[in-house]
């Protein structure tokens, strides 16, 4: 887009440029706040539209719109997704070379830009801000702003220092956003990027169309093989917690006839890009990784995210998991857990080289996600109560909800554990409390004379590991909360939610573990779900034709590759789903789908139209 064409009107930048008809959720107000010049912190889930809270007022505003990203291959998406659509951008990173760097400052000096993406290491590069004060910024956007937080999932030092615009630019509007981060998260991004006298603007976490599925470990391999069966030709994230079980299962799957690329630190750099290159730019690709791999990926065509071994926190596997379905088309969550997850997740913990106080809130976290793979009741419930937000309903998306399992009342050993924090004062973890249950007589014991308390020996018909998962289950469910200070003390939670199992009007349903002795004996084969994702799409692919869908994925194919980018920046697959239902005969119906704005309907128009007028007509 020129200057000379800006298009100031938010819903006219939307519809015209981006190609979509109506925001999302609050991104109205959020762009709205952010044109009139406010700064704010912006909490929106992956896939929910986070790009447009600052691409549009970004377009809106004179000058050009700086994004500080953390990766280079986000930013490579980003900006080709944005030259499609028309609009001016470029970014600065360690990949370009000298020469592409003079051209971007070149472009930059001579107003030509809209868009600037950079890294927060060049940000903070000599000079770097002082060429940013001779320019007229519309806004700074900075993503992934979790990495402010030394309590974020992915720590990131150079964030801190990104307090510093605020006293470089102080007229200049400045949006933090992120997909993840619990309260104490939210409150240090603010007060590190001196976001005080901003807003805090939270859309819903629930992806409703994402399917979350968790087994016990029986058999890693054959379960992994059994569930990747039915997602044949889809991309997909498999995760594992190291390099070794990454090269092992990349391995497995190729065998088993499967695309898989496995992806780790480890590999050499030229390696490790070729294989996100893959990814990005072919269709029914699996990539066997661990964690560091996925961050910042734009790709909206992930059709499930796969975890063959715990994660660390229930923060980490809702981002891991967002990575899948951003399209807005179902996608699955599949994940295994066994025994030798938990006490090897804790060894990490104990040998970081955090202080205590960090351990023992990353232990908390751990206990949430254990509470989590634990649960009785909707997971999705659970998952979005972990960030504040309450799903009234079961969501009817998730193993709980499609298989009811074996449940047992728990009400009686829930007021037992709660009576247990109570009366040792609100100031002890589970494995002390756990302790006082089952009546142990150790020095600590003897020490804080709760070998006196009634509740002292008052839970022997549970052993120490189904104590364990009633203390993390009530946790998940809020009616036991964690010590705010981070102590690793547990304390009784709402009162509405305290007082109806204390006073016997509410009963409890959880699913404990088995007795010990049972565990084992017990190993019990539990396959995938077949059949239908079940959530609701806001594209619906049933009334697509079949055979215009592949030839437009075929088109696309084609175009991408004669372009050098990723199919996805040409169409998403719900684009072409909607072309392929409604079957447009003329640019103007054309222009009306989502995702076609006037750069791409002009580019693109007349050759989809002419494919589309080669098909015969479907029959429904």
């Amino acid at each position: 887009m020129s200057s000379d064409s800006l298009v100031h009107d938010p819903a006219a930048v939307l519809r015209e440029v981006f190609g979509y008809a109506q925001f999302r959720g609050p991104q109205r107000e959020i762009i709205d706040h952010v044109v009139a010049g406010g700064s704010g912190l912006v909490l929106m889930p992956t896939g929910g539209g986070k790009s447009l809270c600052y691409q549009v007022p970004a377009l809106c505003r004179p000058g050009v719109g700086v994004v500080v990203s953390p990766l280079i291959a986000l930013m490579q998406d980003q900006v080709e997704g944005l030259r499609q659509a028309g609009v001016r951008a470029a970014a600065l990173n360690s990949a370009q070379s000298p020469e592409d760097t003079t051209r971007t400052w070149r472009a930059l000096r001579a107003r030509e830009l809209d868009m600037l993406y950079v890294s927060p290491e060049r940000m903070l590069s000599g000079g770097f801000l002082e060429r940013l004060a001779e320019l007229e910024i519309a806004l700074f956007a900075i993503d992934e702003a979790h990495c402010v937080s030394q309590w974020g999932h992915d720590f990131r030092p150079e964030y801190l220092q990104l307090a510093t615009l605020a006293e470089r630019f102080p007229d200049v509007p400045r949006l933090a956003l992120t997909a993840t981060a619990d309260e104490r998260t939210r409150a240090e991004i603010v007060a590190k990027l001196r976001l005080e006298r901003g807003r805090v603007f939270i859309a819903s976490f629930d992806r409703p169309n994402i399917r979350y599925l968790v087994r016990e470990k029986d058999d890693t391999r054959r379960q992994l093989l059994a569930f990747l069966a039915e997602h044949k030709g889809e991309a997909g994230i498999v995760y594992a917690r190291s390099r070794s079980r990454v090269e092992r299962f990349a391995e497995d799957l190729r065998e088993a006839g499967f695309e898989a690329i496995p992806y780790h630190a480890g590999l050499e750099s030229g390696v490790r890009a070729a294989a996100l290159e893959r990814f990005r730019r072919e269709s029914g690709i699996i990539v066997v990784a661990t964690i560091a791999f996925g961050m910042g990926i734009d790709k909206p065509d992930v059709r499930f995210v796969a975890h063959i071994d715990l994660p660390k926190s229930l923060e980490a596997y809702y981002q891991e998991t967002g990575r899948a379905g951003r399209d807005g088309l179902p996608a699955v969550a599949w994940m295994v857990h066994g025994d030798g997850d938990v006490p090897q997740l804790r060894r990490f913990i104990a040998d970081s080289q955090a202080g205590e106080q960090q351990k023992r809130i990353e232990h908390a976290k751990l206990d949430a996600l254990i509470g989590f793979v634990e649960a009785a009741t909707c997971r999705r419930q659970i998952l979005l109560a972990h960030f504040g937000e309450r799903l009234p309903e079961p969501c009817g998306n998730c193993d709980i909800c499609l298989e009811p399992g074996r449940t047992v009342d728990a009400t009686e050993a829930a007021r037992k554990a709660l009576s247990a924090v109570y009366r040792t004062g609100e100031r002890f973890g589970p494995a002390h409390l756990v302790d006082v249950l089952l009546g142990g007589d150790n020095e600590r014991i003897r020490a804080l004379g709760h070998q006196r308390l009634t509740v002292h020996g008052l839970g022997k018909e549970l052993d120490r590991g189904q104590w364990r998962g009633v203390f993390r289950q009530l946790l998940a469910l809020g009616i036991l909360v964690p010590d705010p200070d981070g102590h690793g003390g547990l304390q009784l939670g709402p009162d509405e939610l305290v007082r109806p199992l204390l006073r016997g009007e509410r009963r409890l349903e959880l699913r404990l573990p088995a007795a010990r002795a049972e565990r084992r004996k017990e190993k019990k084969a539990r396959g995938s779900i077949a059949g239908s994702h079940g959530a609701a799409s806001p594209v619906d692919a049933e009334a697509a034709d079949p055979a215009a869908f592949d030839a437009l994925k075929a088109w696309r194919r084609d175009q991408a590759r004669a372009q050098g980018v990723p199919p996805y920046v040409v169409f998403h697959d719900r684009t072409l789903l909607e072309i392929a239902a409604q079957k447009p005969a003329t640019l103007e119906q054309l222009g009306s789908i989502s995702g076609v704005g006037q750069a791409k309907l002009a580019r693109y128009g007349e050759a989809v139209l002419a494919l589309l007028r080669l098909m015969p007509a479907h029959e429904g």
